[in-house]
């Protein structure tokens, strides 16, 4: 725990001083649009006090924090949506699978856990939309309502059950994958912006490039390197490959969640600009680290 609270206090000084530099920054050149670095930043502060929380106190506190970042992902999913009053329905049933979703973490049922969202939820879920006798639109509703709940509830619990699954190194294996999320979202939006040329996918995602994602594996392996001995019992390997794990599987869930977003919102750019200042954009690379990086730890190591 202390050094899970050292690398928090390095964090915090980091955002301050980021945060003065930023300011400083924009002061001096009034004439440019800082408005996708300033609603970064204020990302960064929000998601470090949610982080704070799962991974400083007791898990009880750190499920709840994480429960409610499931629940406000999965509304914002849903906001992008064209619903019909047939839809309602089949939205009330996936907020209820959160709450039951973390009973399994809670109790620690693993078996259920790991079931429960791609079997019985994914099996169950048309019924709401059936009886409620609406057949125009069926099949998008019913299958953009199971990707959201499978991006925003499946993949983010994960985050939850690492401290149930390991007691001794669970927060500060939460906090590893955190900030080396964090570190390749960082290099691969600032290296993409100003020096990227080469784009992945620019139907898209026009601000994902090939340099960008390059330079964010570099760096996060590097950052991964330099943390694991503080916050992991990971080997040296390990050490080294996380930050590949992370950077890659971050870089897919980035560019997955950004063409499903596109393809939902084609026609309503009013709504797209709104969901810039959306939780979505900050945790699409974590509904895929999470559980990338969970599977891989626990099939590898005994702790887990």
């Amino acid at each position: 725990m202390d050094s899970a609270i050292w690398t928090l206090f390095i964090i915090f000084i980091g955002l301050v001083i980021v945060n003065v530099l930023f300011l400083q920054i924009k002061r001096n050149q009034r004439g440019k649009d800082f408005s996708g670095i300033s609603l970064r930043v204020k990302t960064w502060w929000g998601m470090f006090v949610v982080f704070c929380l799962a991974t400083l106190f007791n898990p009880v506190i750190s499920m709840f924090s994480l429960m409610v970042l499931c629940f406000f992902s999965l509304k914002e999913y849903f906001s992008m949506m064209k619903t019909r009053k047939a839809d309602r329905r089949i939205f009330l049933w996936a907020y209820v699978s959160i709450p039951i979703q973390f009973y399994w973490i809670y109790i620690g049922w693993y078996g259920m856990f790991i079931v429960f969202i791609p079997v019985y939820v994914f099996l169950l879920l048309p019924l709401p939309r059936l009886l409620g006798k609406g057949t125009l639109g069926f099949l998008r509703s019913v299958s953009s309502t199971q990707w959201g709940i499978m991006l925003m509830v499946f993949g983010l619990s994960h985050l939850a059950y690492y401290q149930i699954a390991s007691p001794e190194y669970g927060a500060n294996l939460v906090l590893f994958l955190v900030v080396l999320t964090q570190v390749s979202d960082i290099v691969q939006f600032v290296v993409s912006m100003y020096i990227g040329k080469r784009k992945v996918v620019p139907t898209s995602n026009p601000y994902i490039t090939w340099e960008g994602f390059l330079s964010a594996m570099v760096v996060t392996t590097g950052v991964s390197y330099f943390l694991y001995p503080f916050l992991t019992p990971l080997d040296i390997r390990f050490g080294i490959l996380s930050g590949l794990i992370i950077s890659i599987s971050g870089f897919v869930g980035s560019l997955t969640i950004s063409v499903l977003k596109r393809d939902l919102l084609i026609g309503n750019q009013e709504r797209v600009a709104a969901l810039k200042e959306s939780y979505l954009n900050r945790v699409d690379s974590l509904a895929y680290t999470s559980p990338i990086f969970f599977h891989i730890i626990r099939y590898y190591f005994d702790f887990m």
